[in-house]
């Protein structure tokens, strides 16, 4: 009987906005959050049980973070709650979000060139500082930008095939574009593995490690979303004028494409002697 009388209220509903029911999984996402950077910063500290605490808030942040996930897909796909409305304002969130992410970024490569533009005396008044063997632009790095690029290209032929009706052309570029995000995060551990400097070689090494290592998280984080995209497709979650969440997906990985073409830019190509 009480389901029933929900189900009449919400057909009442004279406004086109989703006023969602209450949920625990922002609570819980915070305290997750709070409990990996305690954890975190036990563990820079050597304290015995800092990388436990750590592990414990991971796991709790990506579990809740998948039901919560799951949560709006059967809100948008199966309840019919994002109108027109409610999906103008998803894009505008997700514009917000990379906006933030973007500065994200600034406030890195601010430090990269307040340290590069004026080395100081400590690092030998050069760039990169004197000891350090920069990594060569015309290798590796340019191997990740040509993958990052073309996986771009790929987003934007699933994007328009999407729009045309074509879901199995929708599916394979997806697919496609799901596969060099994994080699570029392959290519990406092996650079790391052979680097002939680490994060705590001066200035140079942290702020290098920084701001690959923030881009590749970005990058993992793309990737699952992607991954997800591609099993709504598979399960005909998306439409030609219902797909906001593989849209939003489409404007990360563009995002992230456009960061990597900066840092490859700036702090491997601009960054490497007789470049």
């Amino acid at each position: 009987m009480a389901h029933y009388i929900n189900i009449n209220v919400r057909r009442a509903q004279t406004h086109p906005f989703h006023i969602v029911d209450p949920s625990p999984w922002p609570l819980m996402t915070s305290l997750a959050a709070m409990f990996m950077l305690f954890g975190f910063t036990l563990y820079l500290h050597f304290y015995q049980n800092g990388l436990l605490m750590f592990t414990i808030g991971l796991i709790t942040l990506v579990g809740t973070m998948a039901i919560w996930w799951r949560d709006v897909i059967r809100e948008a796909t199966f309840e019919g709650h994002h109108t027109t409305y409610v999906r103008k304002g998803l894009k505008l969130g997700m514009i917000l979000f990379i906006a933030s992410e973007i500065f994200l970024f600034v406030a890195f490569f601010w430090a990269f060139f307040h340290a590069s533009l004026n080395p100081t005396i400590e690092i030998g008044c050069v760039w990169p500082p004197k000891g350090i063997i920069a990594i060569n632009p015309w290798h590796v790095p340019l191997l990740n930008t040509l993958v990052l690029v073309t996986s771009g290209a790929y987003i934007t032929w699933a994007h328009y095939s999407l729009l045309a009706g074509d879901r199995e052309q929708t599916i394979e570029a997806l697919a496609s574009t799901i596969g060099l995000a994994i080699f570029f995060t392959f290519l990406q551990y092996y650079e790391y593995s052979v680097a002939p400097f680490n994060i705590s070689d001066s200035i140079y090494g942290s702020v290098f490690y920084m701001l690959t290592g923030l881009h590749g998280s970005h990058v993992i984080i793309g990737t699952l979303f992607l991954i997800v995209c591609l099993y709504r497709l598979t399960k005909h979650h998306f439409t030609k004028t219902h797909h906001v969440g593989f849209e939003c997906g489409a404007w990360y990985w563009h995002f992230v494409d456009i960061v990597w073409i900066f840092v490859y830019f700036f702090v491997y190509w601009w960054g490497f002697p007789n470049a």
